[in-house]
């Protein structure tokens, strides 16, 4: 009787399981978490670098009350120990854009749909003016 190998799928891709690796190890760290952030930028492809880097100048400008924090691998700013926002370079999934998000702590609501992350190809003045814009909103 021969018998076939079951194949088994756990639903998520290597680069998910990747991201659920490094959250483990942020929940466990002793590093600074600005330091931290600060490394993880520092990896990044060269027009992703820039715009974490800039977001990373802008945030706590803006939200002094927001502190980083890596978030699955990400740049991310917390308030109360709650990330808010965060940033996803294009490579951590393979997306052909990075993301600037948000979660569920971010007062974002409006009626029964919004937004909770948006593609950045560019961080251009007028980009730079909406991600203050939905900051201030996400912390009102």
């Amino acid at each position: 009787m021969a018998t076939t190998k079951k194949k088994s799928y756990d639903g998520f891709t290597d680069a998910e399981r990747d991201a659920m690796k490094e959250h483990a190890k942020e929940l466990k760290s002793k590093e600074d978490p600005a330091e931290a952030q600060a490394a993880k930028i520092a990896t990044m492809a060269d027009a992703d670098r820039e715009i974490a880097e800039r977001l990373n100048e802008l945030i706590p400008q803006i939200a002094p009350d927001l502190t980083p924090k890596l978030w699955y691998g990400m740049p991310g700013w917390a308030k109360n120990g709650k990330i808010v926002c965060f940033f996803q370079d294009a490579a951590k999934f393979k997306y052909r854009y990075s993301t600037f998000g948000f979660q569920d702590s971010a007062n974002l609501d409006d009626g029964d749909m919004w937004p909770t992350s948006y593609a950045i190809t560019k961080l251009t003045p007028a980009v730079e003016k909406q991600i203050v814009a939905l900051v201030k909103r996400a912390l009102s």
